[in-house]
């Protein structure tokens, strides 16, 4: 037919019935279909299977996870408690193998910064020690009687000094 608006010619659908391979091939399609449908039925509910039983597992793990943390947490404390007594015997025993150090002068939070200090002390004894030795060796008087030297003859009478002079060349004074 022939449209006298447009000049067109427009074409009516046709209605005529499938053949029976058509129908045969969609009825295949639609079965074909409804087994994907089926399938994909079964995957879903398989999928919120595995998921609620993912979920079951993500909980058990972060209830052994907590329990875990707990348990390290308390290990951790028990560890801290044992070095530091550990470290508290180690300062006692230091503090009494090393006499000539001040007690005040060892001190530490661990043992390297125990041994530390002992040799900080230990040095500063040395030094303190050696200080005191040259100062003792400069000081020291030598045994016996002490060296003559000149006598002072102020405060003499004359008599004495004349006696004295005397002495000094080899004479006797009686």
């Amino acid at each position: 037919m022939d449209d006298p608006k447009d000049g067109t010619q427009e074409t009516q659908p046709q209605n005529e019935a499938p053949t029976p391979d058509e129908f045969a091939a969609i009825k295949a399609q639609l079965g074909e279909a409804q087994q994907a449908n089926t399938t994909l039925k079964e995957l879903l509910d398989n999928k919120d299977a595995t998921i609620a039983d993912l979920e079951v597992k993500r909980g058990e793990l972060e209830s052994s996870l907590s329990e875990a943390k707990q348990s390290s947490e308390a290990v951790a404390a028990t560890l801290k408690e044992a070095r530091d007594q550990a470290i508290a015997k180690y300062l006692t025993m230091v503090k009494a193998l090393n006499p000539t150090v001040p007690e005040a002068m060892i001190s530490g939070e661990t043992i390297e910064g125990i041994d530390a200090s002992i040799e900080k002390g230990k040095a500063l004894v040395a030094s303190v020690k050696a200080s005191l030795e040259s100062e003792a060796s400069a000081a020291k008087v030598p045994a016996g009687a002490p060296t003559r030297g000149t006598i002072s003859l102020e405060g003499m009478s004359p008599k004495e000094k004349i006696a004295y002079g005397i002495q000094q060349k080899g004479g006797v004074v009686a």
